[in-house]
C-alpha cells in the first residue's frame, strides 16, 4: 500500500489509461442510462412501482467525509444486485460491498469482472447495478460523472469517490485502499431494508497516518485481541498499527535475538490480517537499553532483525528510543566517539544509528515505508542540544514522534504542534496517550470519553496521529474510533457525533444498546493527566442530571419534587439496566469480558442510586426512607469492593465508576 510518495508527499500521480472495464461495456450491462441530473439539482421523484424510500437526511458517516451530498430519493435495493469489478478491487474490497448489499436487502448478487464475456449481458433479474474501481479507469471515472458524482482534480492517496442515485452506485478509488475505504462508506449508506442514500461523496484522508501504537506497560494484548484490532482499523478507515508491546523481550532486552519460529509465526499471520484490512503493520523495535551506538555489529544486528520481518511481510518499521537515558553510554566504544553521555552526544549517535538504518535498509527496499522513530525527548516543544542535533542531521524522510506539550497533555492545539514541527524540523507524527490506563491516576478505570481537545486544522502541523490505548483492547475501540475520525478529517470532526457513533457500532445498530453503552461510557468519562489536572471530567451527563434533580428538590415544591423523581428515576433505570442491556446487545464477547468488572460495580450502583430514590420517595410520604437507604449503602459498599480482573491491568485497584458524582449523591442524600 502507498502511503506517502517518494517524489511528492501525498499525492498520487494522475494516470490516464483504458483498462478492461469500457464505457460500452458499462452500457451494455445497463449501467450507463441517459446522462443523470449534476449533484444539487432536484431529482425526479420515483414512481410508486420504483419503491424508492423518500429522501432523509444525510446519514451519518464516520469519518466524516470531506464532501457528502444528497442526490435525491434513497434507492432500491432488491434481492439481486449486480456487482461489476474493475482495477485495484481486493477480495476484501468486494467483501465489504457485498456485506453491505446484503444488509440492505440484497440476496443474490451477480459479480462480475469488469470486460469478462459474462459482462456483457445483463444479470437475470437485477435492477440496481454496483461498479467498483480505479477512478483512473476512464470507464469508471465516466460511470461516476454519470451518476451524479465528481472526479476530483488531485488525486490524494487513500482517497474516493462514490455516487449513489437512480439504479446505479459507483465506487471509484483514488487506489485500492480508496477503494476498500469507499466501500466502508457503502455500509453506512444503508438506510433500511432495502435501501441506500443517494449521494455523492469525494473524500480522502486528512492525515496519512492514522490508527494506534500498542505501547502501554502492564498486560499486552493477547494474539486474539491484535487479530480483532487490525479487523476493526479496516472499518475505521485507520491504517496504522504500530506493534511495540512492552513485554516481547524480542523487542527489547533481547533485540538482537532471531524470534522463535512461533512467535515469527504470530508476526507472519498478524501482518497478513493487517494487509488483508488495508493496515500498516508497523514493527517497532527497542535497541535503546542495551545498544551500542558506534559498533558495526549492532548497526548490522538491527537491520538484521528488521530484515526478519521485512521477509514476514512488513514494509513499516520504526525504532523506538524512549524512556532511556542520555546520561550514561552502554559501551565504552560510544563514549571513545561521541564524549562524554548527554544531549547532544545523545542525539549524535541516534541520528547515525537512525540513518544508517534508512539508508543502508530502508532505501534498499523499494516497497518500505520511510522509517519512524520515538525520540527520548518526545514531550515537550523546547529546543536542546539534543534535538538541535537530531534536526540538522537526521535524515528528512524519518518520521518523529512526539507526545504533545506532556507525557499525557491536557489539550493539543494547532501553535503546539507547529511549536513541535519547528524544533524537530519536520512534520511530527503524535503519539497520543488517550486512553491508555497504565499510570497511577488511571487506578480501577477505563477511560471512555470521546476523544477530544484536539484542536481542528492539526493536519497542517502532524503527519499522523496513533493513540496508545488501553490494556482492555476491546474498550479501546470508543477512543480509537474518535482518533481515526479526527486524523482522518479534523476539520469537520465533531467528537460528540463520533462517540455516539462508536456506541452505534459497538451496539451493532441497536438503539436500547446504544443507549446503555452511552450511559456506561458517561460512568467511565474522567481523563486524568499525570498531575492533579482531569482533561476530561467525571460523569458529566449523570452530574447535570443530578444537579438539577438537587436544584429541584430544593425549591420545596412538592410537585417539582415528584417530577424530579420521575425523571431521574428513569435515568437511574437506565444505569441499573445498562449492564444487562449491553450484555444482550453487544455482540463483542471480548469487550464483555474486559468490561465485565466495570458492568458488575455499574449494576450495583445503578441499584444504589434507584435505592436512593425509593428512601426519598418515602420520605416524601410516610417521612422516613431509612430502610432504603441504608439498603442503598450496602449496595455501594459492595460496588466499591470489586477489583480489577488480577493480570489484566496496571496498576491493579478498585473499580471506579461515576466516582466523586455518583457516590457523592447517594452519601448526601439522607440528608435532603
Amino acid at each position: 500500500m502507498t502511503r506517502m510518495s517518494k517524489s511528492h508527499p501525498y499525492c498520487l500521480p494522475r494516470i490516464s489509461r483504458l483498462s478492461l472495464l469500457s464505457t460500452a461495456a458499462l452500457l451494455a450491462l445497463g449501467t450507463l442510462s441517459a446522462p443523470a441530473q449534476a449533484v444539487g439539482e432536484s431529482a425526479t421523484p420515483a414512481s410508486p412501482a420504483s419503491g424508492a424510500a423518500p429522501s432523509a437526511a444525510l446519514p451519518v458517516v464516520t469519518p466524516t467525509p470531506q464532501q457528502m451530498k444528497s442526490a435525491g430519493r434513497d434507492l432500491r435495493v432488491h434481492e439481486r444486485v449486480r456487482l461489476v469489478l474493475g482495477d485495484d478491487v481486493d477480495d476484501a474490497s468486494a467483501d465489504v460491498i457485498k456485506q453491505a448489499l446484503a444488509s440492505a436487502g440484497a440476496r443474490h448478487i451477480d459479480t462480475t469482472a469488469a470486460g469478462g464475456a459474462a459482462s456483457a449481458s445483463r444479470a437475470h433479474g437485477a435492477k440496481l447495478t454496483v461498479v467498483a474501481g480505479s477512478i483512473k479507469d476512464r470507464a469508471v471515472a465516466d460511470a461516476l460523472r454519470t451518476t451524479g458524482g465528481t472526479v476530483p482534480g488531485t488525486l490524494v492517496a487513500e482517497g474516493y469517490s462514490l455516487a449513489s442515485r437512480g439504479n446505479t452506485v459507483v465506487l471509484a478509488g483514488n487506489d485500492g485502499d480508496g477503494v476498500y475505504y469507499a466501500a466502508q462508506t457503502l455500509k453506512q449508506l444503508v438506510t433500511g431494508k432495502h435501501t441506500l442514500a443517494a449521494v455523492s461523496v469525494t473524500d480522502h484522508p486528512a492525515m496519512p497516518l492514522r490508527g494506534s501504537i500498542e505501547g502501554f506497560y502492564g498486560a499486552p494484548w493477547s494474539h486474539t485481541d491484535r487479530l480483532d484490532q487490525l479487523a476493526f482499523y479496516g472499518d475505521i478507515k485507520a491504517n496504522t498499527y504500530i506493534y511495540t508491546p512492552k513485554d516481547d523481550a524480542y523487542l527489547r532486552e533481547e533485540w538482537r535475538e532471531p524470534y522463535p519460529a512461533d512467535k515469527l509465526a504470530d508476526l507472519r499471520e498478524l501482518i497478513e490480517q493487517a494487509t488483508a484490512h488495508h493496515v500498516d503493520f508497523t514493527y517497532a523495535l527497542s535497541p535503546g537499553l542495551s545498544v551500542c551506538y558506534s559498533d558495526p555489529d549492532d548497526v548490522n544486528a538491527l537491520k538484521a532483525k528488521l530484515g526478519t520481518l521485512y521477509d514476514q511481510g512488513a514494509r513499516s518499521f520504526y525504532v523506538a528510543l524512549d524512556d532511556i537515558s542520555y546520561t550514561k553510554w552502554n559501551c565504552d566504544a560510544d563514549q571513545a566517539k561521541y564524549g562524554a553521555p548527554g544531549r547532544g552526544s545523545a542525539g549524535q549517535a541516534q541520528a547515525d544509528l537512525l540513518n544508517a538504518v534508512q539508508h543502508d535498509f530502508i532505501d534498499t527496499h523499494s516497497d518500505a515505508e520511510p522509517l519512524q522513530f520515538v525520540p527520548t525527548e518526545y514531550s515537550d516543544t523546547a529546543d536542546s542540544a539534543y534535538k538541535s542535533v537530531l534536526r540538522e542531521q537526521l535524515d528528512p524522510k524519518v518520521i518523529v514522534q512526539w507526545t504533545g506539550t506532556d507525557v499525557v497533555p491536557p489539550s493539543i492545539s494547532m501553535k503546539d504542534a507547529e511549536a513541535a514541527s519547528t524544533v524537530w524540523g519536520r512534520k511530527v507524527f503524535l503519539w497520543d496517550n488517550y486512553p491508555v490506563n497504565d499510570y497511577g491516576q488511571t487506578t480501577g478505570r477505563l477511560l471512555m470519553a470521546p476523544y477530544d481537545k484536539r484542536e481542528a486544522g492539526l493536519h497542517k502541523a502532524l503527519s499522523g496521529i496513533v493513540l496508545n490505548p488501553m490494556n482492555q483492547a476491546a474498550a479501546s475501540k470508543v477512543a480509537l474510533f474518535g482518533g481515526a475520525s479526527f486524523a482522518w478529517n479534523d476539520e469537520d470532526y465533531d467528537a460528540d457525533r463520533t462517540w455516539r457513533a462508536a456506541a452505534d457500532y459497538l451496539a451493532g445498530g441497536d438503539r436500547a444498546t446504544a443507549r446503555a453503552l452511552l450511559a456506561f461510557f458517561d460512568t467511565e468519562h474522567l481523563a486524568p493527566t499525570f498531575g492533579d489536572t482531569n482533561w476530561q471530567p467525571q460523569a458529566p451527563e449523570l452530574g447535570a442530571r443530578l444537579a438539577d434533580f438537587t436544584k429541584a428538590w430544593d425549591s420545596g415544591s412538592l410537585a417539582q419534587r415528584q417530577a424530579a423523581l420521575r425523571d431521574l428515576g428513569a435515568y437511574a433505570d437506565v444505569l441499573a439496566g445498562a449492564p444487562e442491556q449491553i450484555r444482550a446487545g453487544v455482540r463483542d464477547p471480548a469487550f464483555l469480558a474486559q468490561t465485565k468488572p466495570w458492568l458488575d460495580a455499574l449494576a450495583l450502583w445503578g441499584g444504589a442510586l434507584n435505592a436512593t430514590l425509593d428512601g426519598l420517595r418515602a420520605q416524601l410520604h410516610s417521612g422516613s426512607g431509612q430502610a432504603d437507604f441504608a439498603k442503598a449503602a450496602d449496595l455501594a459498599k459492595q460496588a466499591a469492593a470489586i477489583t480489577t480482573i488480577p493480570g489484566t491491568t496496571r496498576p491493579q485497584g478498585t473499580i471506579k465508576v461515576a466516582d466523586g458524582v455518583l457516590d457523592t449523591f447517594i452519601n448526601q442524600a439522607p440528608k435532603m
